[in-house]
Protein backbone atom coordinates (compact mmCIF):
# COMPACT_ATOMS: atom_id res chain seq x y z
CA UNK A 1 0.00 0.00 0.00
CA UNK A 2 1.48 3.84 -0.74
CA UNK A 3 1.48 6.44 1.47
CA UNK A 4 -0.66 9.32 0.65
CA UNK A 5 0.44 12.87 1.47
CA UNK A 6 -1.80 15.80 2.09
CA UNK A 7 -1.18 19.52 2.80
CA UNK A 8 -2.84 21.82 4.63
CA UNK A 9 -3.98 25.14 2.89
CA UNK A 10 -0.71 27.56 3.74
CA UNK A 11 1.63 24.65 3.35
CA UNK A 12 0.72 24.36 -0.46
CA UNK A 13 0.64 28.05 -0.80
CA UNK A 14 3.74 28.51 0.40
CA UNK A 15 5.34 25.57 -1.40
CA UNK A 16 3.77 26.95 -4.88
CA UNK A 17 4.59 30.49 -4.38
CA UNK A 18 8.21 29.67 -3.28
CA UNK A 19 8.58 26.52 -6.03
CA UNK A 20 9.80 23.98 -3.44
CA UNK A 21 7.06 21.72 -4.51
CA UNK A 22 9.59 18.96 -5.53
CA UNK A 23 11.80 19.96 -2.92
CA UNK A 24 9.28 19.24 -0.45
CA UNK A 25 8.23 16.16 -1.86
CA UNK A 26 11.85 14.65 -2.54
CA UNK A 27 12.74 14.94 1.90
CA UNK A 28 9.14 13.55 2.33
CA UNK A 29 10.33 10.43 0.01
CA UNK A 30 13.71 10.23 2.19
CA UNK A 31 11.81 10.14 5.41
CA UNK A 32 9.66 7.53 4.32
CA UNK A 33 12.45 5.36 2.88
CA UNK A 34 14.69 6.39 6.44
CA UNK A 35 11.20 4.59 7.99
CA UNK A 36 11.50 1.70 6.13
CA UNK A 37 15.34 1.16 7.99
CA UNK A 38 16.83 2.19 5.38
CA UNK A 39 20.30 4.37 5.93
CA UNK A 40 19.56 7.98 4.34
CA UNK A 41 21.05 11.32 4.91
CA UNK A 42 18.04 13.53 6.50
CA UNK A 43 18.00 16.35 9.25
CA UNK A 44 14.70 14.90 10.84
CA UNK A 45 13.91 15.58 14.32
CA UNK A 46 10.97 14.97 16.64
CA UNK A 47 9.06 17.95 17.71
CA UNK A 48 7.80 18.81 21.61
CA UNK A 49 6.15 21.40 23.35
CA UNK A 50 3.17 22.89 21.33
CA UNK A 51 4.20 20.44 18.33
CA UNK A 52 4.45 17.71 20.24
CA UNK A 53 3.56 14.50 17.67
CA UNK A 54 5.09 16.31 14.34
CA UNK A 55 8.35 15.87 13.29
CA UNK A 56 10.89 18.35 11.55
CA UNK A 57 12.59 18.15 8.39
CA UNK A 58 15.14 20.79 7.66
CA UNK A 59 16.67 21.77 4.10
CA UNK A 60 18.66 24.52 3.97
CA UNK A 61 16.59 27.33 5.37
CA UNK A 62 13.32 25.55 4.58
CA UNK A 63 11.55 23.87 7.31
CA UNK A 64 9.10 21.07 7.03
CA UNK A 65 6.57 19.97 9.63
CA UNK A 66 4.80 17.23 9.38
CA UNK A 67 2.41 14.42 11.02
CA UNK A 68 2.53 10.62 10.37
CA UNK A 69 -0.35 8.16 11.01
CA UNK A 70 0.92 4.99 10.26
CA UNK A 71 -2.15 3.07 10.26
CA UNK A 72 -3.77 5.32 7.98
CA UNK A 73 -0.67 5.59 5.95
CA UNK A 74 -1.35 9.47 5.65
CA UNK A 75 1.46 11.72 5.75
CA UNK A 76 -0.10 15.23 7.01
CA UNK A 77 2.05 18.02 6.03
CA UNK A 78 1.05 21.14 8.44
CA UNK A 79 3.58 24.01 7.60
CA UNK A 80 6.36 24.77 5.24
CA UNK A 81 7.94 27.65 6.36
CA UNK A 82 11.61 29.37 6.73
CA UNK A 83 13.32 29.03 9.47
CA UNK A 84 12.88 31.98 11.31
CA UNK A 85 8.65 31.80 10.76
CA UNK A 86 7.87 28.26 10.84
CA UNK A 87 7.23 27.81 14.88
CA UNK A 88 5.26 30.56 15.26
Amino acid sequence: MKWRIDYSRNADKFARKHNVCIDVREEIKKFLIKMKGENVNIDLSKLSGEWKGYYRIRKGKLRIIFEVSKSARVLFVEKIDFRGDVYK
